[in-house]
């Protein structure tokens, strides 16, 4: 099969920079066309399928490309025929890079009727690059306005669409200025804003008439969210040329361009790369290939958006020193290696649609490295969008698959698990999507997602995150309750690591000096606290003080009696007595140990701030009073009470404790009632101490608790000690102050 010729003959570089692909059933396959295997196959089905298909679409872009005189649709059935066929062509295996050039000149030159030029747009999907001449002749046509402002409008959404797909972009940086002007455009404006955002580079910022897009444009239109897109982005680059302040944030930045050409695109994709084994994309940071149905899948593929895949090899082996240039920007499909990503680390290019960002290890590194924050805008707004519109309860078509969104939110929370940071585009997306969520759909990965959202203002959190959770935390199952509590566990401990880390990489000086954002942070904590104690004391009223809740509640108190001396936060906050009296009476031992362990770590954190705070070691303000020490003294008053000098009922001094009059204990017909929840006694410990006896006194079939005492009493601990009551003995330790060993023949012989 010969090669095919270009179109025009001006148009030569087009041939060389596309040398391999120039023949579409060659381009189809992803490899170069071998002529003699091509003779030798010729006859097979497939490559005469595949003859026929390309003689068709040059028959059909050699006639657009001849077309001189208006044509009307309905009465030339030659111009049906060649249209349908560019169209069926192009959703079933993408337009090679030759069909652009004729194909957009026709469609911008006004020739046809715009019934015509917006089915040629439409059909415009690309099966692997688009010259960058092309779409640089095409831009010519708006300077001339032979064509309509609706097809300018749609022409401008196929560039945002296809912007991944350029081989080249320089001579494209080069009409910034051109793009610029469009801004007075009201209508284009959203779409020109989208275009520029997508070009905008650091050295871009030079150029730019900031101050008459600031004052002139926003005068006239408001700042709208297209136009403070733009100008977060200058401002990253040059803050000292945009002086307003940009409002807070927006739900969606820009409008969707993608819709024509986005199914298109994902399903040639999919096609090409089935029906072609050789040919594959370059996928970054997996070993696997990722679904390709969705739109975010495909963009976790990094498309060939600077350069030619197919001629990646080529340029590597023509001239090493290019792949190490700093003098030009480097393209992330380029980036293989992590010395590669060291020598270009300030020259990285990365695509407008950020999702190939997600799955690459090198990247993330330099996410981590280098804090760029153009990439993370761009990030930000890619993704935002993005969870907006493939969310399955969210999204207005409501056919989404499911499986492939709970994938994608995977991909997210390990991404925010590698930086260990979450984002803002995601936290948002939770606030609008949790009050619309069933509470089944995609649950794990929407709670890993709840645990990194990012530190803010508590009357978001509440109205957003907090009502949400409660309504769903009542109204749930038992196991549905307890993964709610993991992830708000999780999430205090991220909240607690961004501020031990951000806390070591500030100078003392800027310490002192963020004494309002530290301040916000320990009303956020000690809300969220606030909030796990309310829902905990009611969860354990309804579900009957399940062992199994109360050892995730417990879980979450073992973080927070410890942020003072382990996160270095002046904030302790005592579980509620909703808490704290169940774990007391638990009929589980390792619901008692854990609470035993929890109220140690808060004995040595209150002991350490109090010492800091009478030899004035500590600047920073305790968000702790005396009402703290009053009740842990409580608490802990009536822990000794209860597990050593059986005095519980008596000396319990909590409002909501186990103060008891004798009378009233009397009339329970319990004896020895003042035993009943000491360490032999107590239900959560009696079968050690049946265990304990059964090895004492192995012929004593009684089974009588009064003999653990005096030398036995010592022994018996040593037992509970054994068996991996670490949290007891630590408690024991720290909070009872035995006497000499000479007058242990007593057991309630003790000072507290």
């Amino acid at each position: 099969m010969p090669r095919r010729q270009s179109f025009k003959t001006q148009k030569q570089p087009l041939q060389v920079h596309h040398k391999n692909q120039t023949d579409l059933s060659a381009w189809r396959k992803g490899r170069t066309i071998d002529p003699e295997k091509n003779v030798q196959n010729n006859q097979s089905p497939n490559n005469q399928k595949n003859d026929s298909k390309q003689g068709s679409l040059e028959q059909a872009l050699s006639y657009f490309e001849k077309v001189q005189d208006r044509v009307s649709l309905k009465k030339n059935s030659v111009l049906q025929k060649h249209l349908t066929t560019v169209e069926s062509i192009a959703l079933q295996s993408g337009l090679p890079p030759e069909a652009f050039d004729v194909l957009l000149n026709v469609a911008l030159s006004g020739k046809l009727a715009d019934t015509v030029n917006t089915r040629l747009l439409k059909s415009l999907l690309p099966a692997s690059v688009i010259p960058e001449t092309s779409v640089v002749s095409s831009v010519s046509w708006l300077c001339v306005s032979k064509c309509s402002g609706n097809i300018q409008l749609l022409f401008l959404r196929w560039l945002i669409a296809v912007f991944d797909f350029i081989d080249h972009k320089e001579q494209l940086h080069a009409l910034y200025g051109f793009f610029f002007s469009f801004l007075q455009d009201e209508k284009m404006c959203p779409y020109v804003c989208h275009l520029l955002y997508l070009l905008t580079r650091k050295e871009t910022g030079e150029y730019i008439q900031l101050y008459e897009t600031e004052y002139h444009f926003i005068s006239h239109s408001g700042m709208q969210s297209y136009l403070q897109a733009l100008l977060s982005l200058y401002k990253l680059y040059c803050p000292e040329l945009v002086t307003i302040t940009l409002p807070g944030k927006m739900k969606t930045y820009f409008k969707n361009s993608e819709g024509p050409w986005k199914a298109g695109i994902n399903t040639v994709r999919q096609r090409n790369q089935e029906n072609s084994p050789v040919f594959q994309p370059l996928f970054l940071g997996t070993a696997q290939p990722q679904s390709r149905k969705r739109k975010w899948n495909t963009q976790l593929i990094i498309p060939a958006s600077g350069t030619n895949t197919n001629n990646l090899e080529e340029d590597k082996k023509k001239n090493r020193v290019d792949l190490y240039s700093v003098s030009e920007s480097f393209r992330v499909e380029q980036l293989q290696t992590f010395s590669q990503l060291l020598q270009n680390i300030h020259h990285l290019e990365f695509p407008s649609q950020m999702g190939s960002v997600l799955t690459n290890p090198l990247l993330l590194h330099y996410m981590n490295c280098i804090k760029d924050e153009s990439v993370y805008l761009r990030l930000y707004y890619w993704m935002g969008q993005t969870l907006q519109e493939e969310c399955t309860w969210c999204a207005v078509d409501n056919n989404q698959d499911e499986e492939e969104f709970k994938d994608f939110l995977e991909t997210v929370y390990k991404t925010e698990c590698f930086l260990q940071e979450g984002f803002s585009s995601c936290e948002e997306f939770l606030y609008k999507s949790l009050p619309l969520w069933d509470g089944f759909c995609c649950r794990s990965q929407i709670l890993r997602l709840v645990s990194w959202i990012p530190l803010s203002s508590f009357s978001e959190i509440k109205s957003h995150l907090y009502d949400p959770l409660a309504q769903f935390f009542f109204t749930s199952s038992l196991y549905f309750k307890c993964s709610i509590l993991e992830c708000l566990k999780e999430l205090l401990q991220n909240w607690l690591n961004w501020h031990v880390i951000h806390l070591d990489s500030q100078s003392d000086s800027q310490v002192h000096s963020s004494n309002t954002t530290h301040s916000e942070l320990l009303n956020v904590v000690a809300e969220l606290i606030h909030f796990v104690g309310w829902i905990s004391t009611l969860a354990l009223r309804l579900e009957n003080n399940p062992t199994f809740l109360l050892y995730f509640i417990l879980d979450f108190y073992e973080t927070a009696c410890d942020m003072y001396l382990r996160y270095n936060l002046p904030l302790l906050i005592m579980p509620p007595a909703g808490v704290f009296y169940p774990a007391l009476l638990s009929m589980d031992s390792v619901s008692l140990n854990q609470l035993c362990y929890i109220m140690y770590r808060y004995r040595t954190n209150l002991v350490a701030a109090k010492e800091n705070e009478l030899s004035k070691k500590v600047t920073v303000q305790f968000r702790f009073s005396n009402q703290t020490y009053q009740e842990y003294n409580q608490y802990i008053t009536a822990m000794v009470g209860c597990l050593w000098t059986s005095s519980v009922f008596q000396k319990d001094i909590h409002p909501q404790g186990l103060h008891m009059d004798d009378e009233l204990l009397k009339k329970t017909a319990v004896q020895e009632f003042k035993n009943s929840f000491n360490i032999v006694y107590h239900p959560a410990m009696m079968g050690y101490a049946v265990l304990f006896l059964q090895q004492a006194w192995p012929d004593d079939t009684t089974f009588n608790f009064s003999l653990i005492k005096g030398k036995k009493w010592n022994w018996y601990l040593e037992y509970l000690y054994a068996h991996g009551l670490k949290g007891l003995k630590v408690f024991i330790e720290s909070s009872i102050n035995r006497v000499s060993q000479a007058s242990h023949s007593k057991a309630g012989n003790v000072q507290v």
